[in-house]
């Protein structure tokens, strides 16, 4: 690894670590203690009969995706430090603190933009849906480590593209990114937890949350709430918002009930 920075390589790995070290404490959380239990959306009986894809092929195939992230990640940095733009990488001078939280604002309205309308395709595209986005919707019941999980070719058009996308467009430094790909890694983990607590800041901070993104995983959800990861300003602008409420289920968790007859697809 002689050939990156420290600074290329904590922006290549941060991800990494962050996914599977927050994944893990939600796992460990439902697994060997009863806090978060009042606040499942799904409980280990709907993982196991709902999902078709098993935890073995999940976790193989969000470690490829993270793999082919990596190997771009590495790509994106080498190509933009030989380009006109290759300053940014080598300045050690650290910017204000106003300008990286304008970066992290461009950076967060690029992403979700891209993300948006990759995934709005995907679903609009029945090849598209077939044969690449619908391994993600094989985990109906989404659970932490399930977040990244997919088709490779969804993954890189859908996420890994819109990272490259945010990072070159918003003039971050690697350590910024750095610290914005962990975030946002985060939150996508956050928003398959399967978990819906009211004092959890990142719920009380987005509108698109856990909830949210339960709603587009539900039986006839596909055609509603595509946004992701932060805002729902692109379901509401395009008509793909749909309501919701939560509610207590049978089981002693928290059922999502989305209102259909409020929700218009353009």
């Amino acid at each position: 690894m002689g050939f990156m920075s420290g600074e290329e390589l904590v922006l290549t790995l941060a991800p990494v670590v962050v996914y599977w070290v927050y994944a893990g404490v939600y796992e460990a959380l439902l697994e060997h203690t009863t806090v978060l239990d009042r606040y499942r959306l799904h409980s280990r009986r709907d993982e196991e009969t709902k999902n078709i894809a098993s935890r073995k092929d999940v976790v193989r195939g969000v470690l490829l995706q993270q793999a082919i992230q990596a190997a771009i990640s590495v790509a994106v940095l080498k190509l933009e430090a030989h380009g006109a733009a290759g300053g940014r990488a080598a300045s050690s001078q650290p910017e204000p603190f106003l300008v990286v939280a304008a970066r992290f604002g461009v950076a967060m309205l690029v992403l979700d933009a891209w993300q948006y309308f990759m995934h709005r395709l995907m679903h609009s595209v029945p090849f598209m849906y077939r044969r690449f986005h619908s391994w993600h919707h094989r985990v109906a019941a989404p659970y932490a480590y399930a977040a990244q999980y997919g088709h490779p070719v969804d993954g890189v058009l859908t996420e890994t593209l819109s990272g490259a996308a945010a990072y070159l467009a918003s003039g971050m430094s690697p350590r910024a990114a750095a610290a914005f790909f962990a975030f946002a890694t985060a939150k996508g983990v956050d928003d398959h937890c399967g978990v819906a607590a009211p004092w959890n800041p990142l719920h009380a901070a987005f509108r698109n949350n856990t909830a949210y993104h339960e709603v587009h995983h539900q039986r006839g959800g596909g055609r509603r709430n595509f946004s992701q990861p932060f805002f729902v300003v692109w379901d509401r602008l395009l008509g793909t918002y749909a309501p919701y409420a939560l509610c207590q289920s049978r089981g002693g968790g928290l059922e999502v009930r989305a209102f259909k007859d409020q929700t218009t697809t353009r």
